[in-house]
């Protein structure tokens, strides 16, 4: 699928369409339903779920007016609303705050999701096969980053192995860097509190804003569970993990080479302040031979 473009709620059937190529904003008339229909708005042919996460779920459909034009490629991706979540006053700006965000980074979906891999590696993916998806993860975080981007819930079920490359999904949750891409709508996230609380950076648990920072954490565990095949924490949250200190008990995964380990510890810091790295640093040292890395270091610190 070429775009997130598809938002609405499951339970009363507010829907609303988006075409980034034309800016359109279109209204789908409400249905009384407790499932979705096979075509939504007489024009959405809903085919299979893709996920599930915690402000509701995403679906794959085929736009048949697409189609009926000829558009080779007529899918799109569906997004419903929890009951929950479609009670929020500022429900329908966060679909389109969603939409927008998408909207800029461009790139395909279609493929199974990291967290089915990682179902298959309970004790984690050998060094070559984890430094595959892990680097173009970051590629795909640092692109975002730099378009001003944050994503708020990189998880395994956000990551597809599509079968010309990795791509990084489902930006819900997501938000602007402060000061960049003025007239996005600016949310009150406090009340949203609907991220994966196992890849959730303490300070984010506390109230704090979404940052540069809160993703680099999230994505830290989920390098972490790629290499040791179990989350560094317990699969506890953050604030959580901080409380009985088990970041003193972290330990090298064994797939990972040890050339990599500060930068991902680092990473991994529970206090903001001390995780001083960003995706682009991250995906120089992952990208890295010995050699190279040994040369990074040097010109990184003096």
């Amino acid at each position: 699928m070429n775009e997130m473009s598809l938002t609405g709620r499951a339970s009363d059937l507010t829907c609303f369409a988006f075409a980034p190529a034309a800016a359109a904003f279109r209204p789908v008339s409400p249905r009384r339903s407790g499932d979705l229909p096979e075509v939504l708005g007489g024009r959405y042919r809903i085919e299979r779920l893709l996920g599930v996460g915690g402000m509701g779920a995403v679906y794959r459909a085929r736009d048949l007016l697409r189609e009926q034009f000829g558009d080779p490629e007529p899918y799109v991706a569906l997004k419903t609303l929890s009951t929950e979540f479609a009670e929020y006053p500022d429900a329908h700006a966060l679909l389109y705050s969603e939409f927008a965000l998408a909207a800029r980074l461009s790139h395909r979906l279609e493929g199974p999701t990291l967290d089915q891999l990682l179902d298959e590696h309970p004790q984690g993916l050998p060094w070559a096969d984890c430094q595959s998806i892990a680097r173009p993860l970051l590629e795909a975080l640092a692109y975002s980053h730099g378009c001003g981007v944050l994503h708020g819930d990189l998880k395994p079920g956000n990551v597809i192995l599509a079968d010309d490359g990795l791509r990084l999904f489902d930006y819900g949750l997501g938000q602007s860097v402060a000061g960049r891409l003025p007239g996005l709508p600016r949310l009150c996230r406090s009340r949203i509190a609907a991220w994966t609380p196992r890849y959730a950076a303490p300070e984010l648990l506390d109230g704090a804003p979404l940052s540069v920072a809160t993703d680099i954490y999230a994505l830290a565990c989920l390098l972490y569970e790629l290499s040791a095949g179990s989350h560094p924490f317990r699969r506890l949250d953050g604030r959580q993990a901080q409380n009985i200190g088990l970041d003193r008990i972290l330990q090298r995964p064994a797939h990972l080479p040890s050339r990599c380990w500060p930068a991902l510890r680092t990473a991994l810091a529970f206090d903001p302040a001390n995780r001083r790295i960003d995706a682009a640093e991250l995906l120089a040292v992952f990208s890295a031979s010995p050699c190279r890395l040994r040369r990074w270091l040097r010109l990184s610190h003096g």
